[in-house]
């Protein structure tokens, strides 16, 4: 592992320019193979038709003829996706798949971290990434904007910080545990103001391109589309890859209710903020996001294998802020998180134990025991984090 280390941090591998070559090159190999297969991704032209069909007035959440399966984003995103939409497919999904990159690069490299300490992040979440982009999936954005709220609050810019986080929640759900960070901004009713404020722009803005009645009805058809997907998704070998899907899976009982393990973990979660002394404390902050990164896709019923973009990057976040990264139980996580999480859905691994770590939920496990493992570092007061000073803040 120190060899590893080592290798990574000479002057090729750890420059700023060689990383932003290598995740921008997967972002192109990734959006551009749609083409050469003359085959435009499923999820883009869904996408693409959020708009039109927000234009045109049309259920955003029925079948269609010109895709598969059904939109389950919120009528904001007609919003996010239509400069797309202008471009013929070919060029717009590589534009889209540079877009979400771009977010999640900036985000990651926005941390209050030292580059040093940067630079694994990106080679763990690299893999992962290219999962997510190859599926021209939005996951990379809800990441930037949960890493992007936490880094607006710590640079006490509240009105952003609000704007991302009632953004991802107006389109996806997930952004909404950027509430997560309210605890550490010094502008608390300001930060609630704000909050109230975007959530009410971001419900009106689609009715510019639509109508007031139109968009009202559309998200009641969002609600009880969500309800629909969250009972499909526990018969679904491809959705509900995380903890209540692998419980379910493994006991062979698929009538075991979310609840019965959502309940526990929110409980688990909220142990977290007893720690009021430490909520100052940067390593406890960073612990804090790297949380919350995980618990969204280990106990959602909608994770799929690229909702782990998500996950990894709290797991790269959780990994630099050990004190001894080298230790053999980091070591032990970080490597099973890699083989069973990142790689275990790629062809590097035969196709049996794919379909053995698909058809139990398997790609979860590995993330469970580093959330637990970052729940218990973080009621111990950071136990086993770097020193403040080994930060080497920006």
């Amino acid at each position: 592992m120190n060899k590893i280390s080592a290798f990574f941090a000479k002057p090729t591998f750890s420059d700023k320019k060689f990383i932003a070559t290598l995740w921008f090159t997967m972002t192109l190999v990734g959006s551009i193979k749609h083409i050469f297969s003359r085959n435009i991704d499923n999820n883009y032209i869904i996408f693409k038709y959020v708009f039109r069909h927000t234009v045109d007035q049309l259920n955003l959440y029925v079948s269609y003829p010109y895709y598969h399966d059904t939109n389950h984003y919120g009528p904001i995103f007609s919003l996010i996706i239509a400069p797309f939409t202008f471009f013929p497919d070919y060029i717009g999904c590589v534009l889209w798949g540079v877009f979400i990159s771009l977010t999640l690069f900036i985000a990651l490299d926005k941390l209050p971290l030292d580059w040093k300490l940067r630079v694994p992040i990106f080679y763990i979440c690299v893999n992962e990434f290219y999962t997510s982009i190859s599926g021209m999936q939005t996951n990379g954005l809800v990441a930037a904007l949960i890493i992007g709220s936490f880094i607006a609050i710590r640079n006490e810019k509240d009105f952003w910080a609000a704007c991302f986080i009632a953004l991802g929640f107006m389109f996806k759900l997930y952004g909404i545990v950027g509430l997560s960070f309210f605890f550490f901004s010094r502008h608390k009713i300001k930060f609630a103001g704000y909050f109230l404020l975007w959530t009410a722009i971001f419900f009106v803005l689609p009715m510019a391109i639509s109508s007031p009645q139109f968009i009202i009805q559309s998200y009641q058809d969002w609600f009880h589309s969500l309800i629909a997907k969250n009972m499909e998704n526990a018969t679904s070998l491809i959705q509900d890859i995380s903890v209540m899907g692998m419980v379910r899976r493994i006991s062979g009982n698929r009538e075991i209710s979310n609840l019965v393990i959502l309940i526990p973990a929110l409980l688990i979660f909220a142990l977290q903020y007893i720690k009021i002394n430490m909520y100052k404390d940067l390593r406890f902050q960073l612990g804090i996001l790297a949380s919350v990164l995980l618990f969204v896709v280990l106990f959602s019923s909608g994770s799929e294998s690229q909702t782990y973009i998500i996950a990894m990057s709290g797991v790269a976040i959780w990994f630099v802020l050990q004190q001894k990264p080298n230790s053999k139980y980091v070591i032990f996580l970080l490597v099973f998180v890699m083989l069973l999480t990142s790689f275990s859905p790629t062809d590097l691994v035969p196709k049996a134990a794919r379909t053995f770590v698909r058809a139990y939920a398997l790609k979860a496990l590995p993330c469970l025991l580093v959330w637990l493992t970052l729940v218990y570092q973080l009621l111990r007061s950071g136990y086993g984090f770097r020193d403040l000073k080994a930060l080497n803040t920006k």
